[in-house]
């Protein structure tokens, strides 16, 4: 599997004439298209999913941490610390990234692979225990943003021999971009892709209006889309969420530890934070923004994403009796809220 996800619900639309859509899986995650305004056509849809796998496998291929004949695995597995020519793609994922993890003050981090193993959320599968503290300082000693280098020439470089990409949180988005992106190309205007969760969408719905995107409800032990907590509106816009309610363990006294982990602690985060939608421009800034906020915690969240133009966030807090609260940042669009109220 390419990307570890959080499913955010997608509200399903009334049958309509003109719209072609298909589904499917590809590189062990799943794909949505829908585009409005084209009539169902079979040899269409094969057509153009074939070009939308064949990009979506080629991204696999660089950036996946699973396969280990790909670009970001063999950068992983060498302990060199000469520079290592990748492709332009990948090159540019990793900016996005390194830009992210400066301005959060490290809060989002690419360079957590050997935590992110160590705690069983990695290629090698879950452990299903708290490491020791040993192992996680050691682990953390082969962490940091400061420690990777991208040259012009698009060469990675990295300091400290046992340090491991893990672009799960901003390459899925990147993966929307460039369908999206494909689509567009060919004279298609109402676009609406989902690669696992990161959607980007163009022009309208089939009924001539912004697309509709259920947020989930970010409930433990239920399966995707079981409930939304809101439906907002996007077009010309991107979506990614994050979460801890779909990959994560317990604990023998049934604490959750979910994936989303804290570089400067080295553990899963710890606050009230359920999950965090935010809206931009496009899919790969849209992806690689949710994790940083649900680590920085609701205040320094809110304060961080109002100083980002063109984009907005909605937090989802957990509160007791199993309740949820919708925090949305000025810019995020007016939604419905689907939460049962108190």
């Amino acid at each position: 599997m390419l990307w570890t996800c959080l499913l955010p619900a997608l509200l399903a639309a009334a049958p309509a004439p003109q719209l072609l859509t298909w589904e499917g899986r590809t590189m062990g995650t799943f794909y949505i298209v829908k585009l409005a305004g084209v009539a169902q056509d079979g040899k269409l849809a094969a057509e153009l999913r074939g070009a939308v796998e064949q990009r979506l496998e080629e991204l696999n291929r660089e950036m996946s941490h699973y396969l280990p004949e790909s670009e970001l695995s063999r950068f992983n597995s060498s302990t060199s610390t000469a520079p290592c020519k990748v492709s332009a793609p990948f090159a540019h994922v990793v900016r996005q990234a390194l830009a992210v993890c400066r301005e959060s003050g490290g809060a989002f981090d690419p360079t957590l692979g050997a935590l992110i193993n160590l705690w069983g959320f990695g290629p090698a599968g879950a452990t299903l225990r708290v490491p020791a503290g040993d192992g996680i300082a050691a682990a953390q000693r082969a962490c940091g943003g400061r420690h990777l280098r991208i040259t012009d020439s698009d060469e990675l470089q990295k300091d400290v021999p046992g340090l491991q990409l893990n672009l799960g949180g901003v390459a899925k988005g990147y993966g929307a971009d460039e369908a999206a992106r494909l689509l567009r190309e060919r004279g298609y205007t109402n676009v609406f892709v989902a690669v696992c969760g990161e959607i980007v969408t163009h022009g309208l719905n089939p009924e001539g209006r912004p697309w509709q995107v259920g947020i989930e409800r970010p409930l433990y032990d239920t399966p995707h889309g079981a409930a939304l907590s809101a439906i907002v509106p996007l077009s010309g816009r991107a979506l990614s969420t994050s979460g801890d309610a779909h990959n994560f363990f317990r604990d023998e006294q049934g604490k959750v530890f979910a994936h989303i982990l804290d570089p400067a602690t080295g553990r899963p985060v710890s606050n009230k934070i359920a999950s965090v939608t935010v809206i931009a421009s496009n899919g790969l800034t849209a992806d690689s923004l949710t994790k940083p906020l649900y680590i920085m915690g609701l205040e320094r969240g809110l304060r961080w994403i109002e100083a980002r133009p063109d984009t907005a966030a909605l937090f989802i807090l957990r509160e007791d009796g199993g309740r949820f609260r919708l925090v949305a940042s000025s810019r995020f669009p007016a939604f419905q809220t689907l939460e049962p109220q108190p």
